[in-house]
C-alpha cells in the first residue's frame, strides 16, 4: 500500500496527517505552527513531528511516496508561495524545496481553499464531478476552482480568488484595501459589520437581547439561530446575506459554468435558511443554461477536508 501526506498549514496550527491511496485517514494530528521562529525552523520541526508520527503509525516510512500541502496565500508552481496571509515569512520561498531537504519526498503545494476543493472532489460532496466551484465563506472568502478535474491556479497564483470580484462600485472597504469586494459583503464578516449597524437604530428584536444576554460579540451564527426562531429582524439579514452570495455566485456561474458548487466555512453551517434562499435569488444573477443540472451543496469533509485534498495533491 502507498501513502501519502497532507498538510494544512496554518497562521496558528497545522494540521498533519497521513492518507492511504484509497483516501482513508490513518493518522492526524494538530500541532502549533510557531511561524514567528522563523521560516526554516518552523519547517524543520514540522518535517521531524510529521516522520516520528508516520513511524508511530506502524507505517513504513518508506511506502509514503508524496506530500501536499495546503497554505493561506497564493502559490506557484505548485511550489513558490508568492506572499503569505498571516506569517512573518519572507515572499517567493520555495515551500516545497525547503520541505524536500527534510522529508526527502516530493512535496507539492497549493492555496489552502484550492486544496480544500480538490479534498471534495475526490472524497467529499463534490465526488465525481469534473468541474467544480469551491467556496470558503467565513472570516473572508477564499474560492478553489477546478476545471476538468484541474485546479487553476494562473500565473501567480490568484486564481480562485473570488472574495475579491466587486459587488458594488466604490462600495465598503475590504481588508484587501479595496472597496466593494464580494468579501466585505458577504463574508461572515461583512454580516456582522451590516447587523452592527443596524443593531445601533434597532433594538427591539431578538437578536439584540440574545447578545446582551450572553454579554459576548456577536457571530454569525446568532443571527442564523435567532432567525431560526423567527426573528424579523435577523430574517432580513440572513436575506441581505443571500442577496450576496446569490450576486457573487451569479457571476462566478456565468464565468465557469460548474457542474457543482461545494459551500464550506462557518456561514455555511447556517443550513436551509440560507442555502434555500440563496437558490430563490440566483436566477435573477445568473443565466439559465448555468443553472441547468447545477447542484449547490454543503462541504462534506469539515475539519480533514485540507489533509485529504493536500494529500490527494501530493497523490497526483
Amino acid at each position: 500500500m502507498n501513502y501519502y501526506v497532507g498538510m494544512d498549514l496554518g497562521g496558528t496550527n497545522t494540521k498533519i496527517g497521513l492518507v492511504d491511496e484509497g483516501g482513508n485517514i490513518i493518522f492526524t494530528t494538530i500541532v502549533k505552527t510557531e511561524s514567528m521562529e522563523g521560516f526554516e525552523k518552523t519547517i524543520e520541526r514540522l518535517s521531524k513531528i510529521l516522520i516520528e508520527q508516520v513511524k508511530g503509525s506502524n507505517i513504513n516510512y518508506d511506502d509514503v511516496k508524496g506530500v501536499g500541502l495546503g497554505v493561506p496565500g497564493p502559490v506557484v508552481n505548485e511550489r513558490v508561495v508568492k506572499l503569505w496571509a498571516n506569517f512573518p515569512w519572507p515572499k517567493e520561498v520555495d515551500l516545497a524545496g525547503e520541505f524536500e531537504k527534510h522529508l526527502n519526498r516530493k512535496v507539492k503545494v497549493d492555496n489552502d481553499v484550492n486544496v480544500i476543493t480538490l479534498g471534495e472532489m475526490w472524497k467529499g460532496a463534490a465526488q465525481g464531478y469534473k468541474h467544480v466551484l469551491g467556496l470558503a465563506i467565513g472570516t473572508g472568502i477564499g474560492g478553489g476552482i477546478i476545471v476538468d478535474t484541474k485546479l487553476v491556479s494562473g500565473k501567480n497564483g490568484g486564481g480562485g480568488e473570488v472574495g475579491h470580484t466587486k459587488v458594488e462600485k466604490e462600495g465598503k472597504l475590504c481588508g484587501c484595501g479595496q472597496n466593494g469586494c464580494w468579501e466585505a459583503y458577504a463574508s461572515a464578516t461583512g454580516l456582522i459589520r451590516e447587523a452592527k449597524s443596524r443593531l445601533t437604530v434597532h433594538k427591539n428584536n431578538k437578536l439584540y437581547e440574545k447578545i446582551t444576554s450572553m454579554g459576548r460579540e456577536l457571530e454569525a451564527k446568532d443571527i442564523f439561530d435567532a432567525a431560526k426562531e423567527g426573528d424579523e429582524f435577523s430574517l432580513n439579514l440572513v436575506d441581505y446575506e443571500a442577496e450576496y452570495i446569490a450576486l457573487g455566485l451569479g457571476n462566478l456561474l456565468n464565468t465557469l459554468d460548474p457542474e457543482i458548487i461545494v459551500i464550506g466555512g462557518g456561514v455555511a453551517l447556517a443550513g436551509d435558511i440560507l442555502f434555500n434562499r440563496i437558490n430563490e435569488k440566483l436566477h435573477k444573477y445568473a443565466l439559465s443554461s448555468t443553472l441547468e443540472g447545477l447542484k449547490i451543496l454543503p462541504a462534506q469533509l469539515g475539519n480533514d477536508a485540507g489533509i485529504i485534498g493536500a494529500a490527494y495533491l501530493g497523490m497526483n
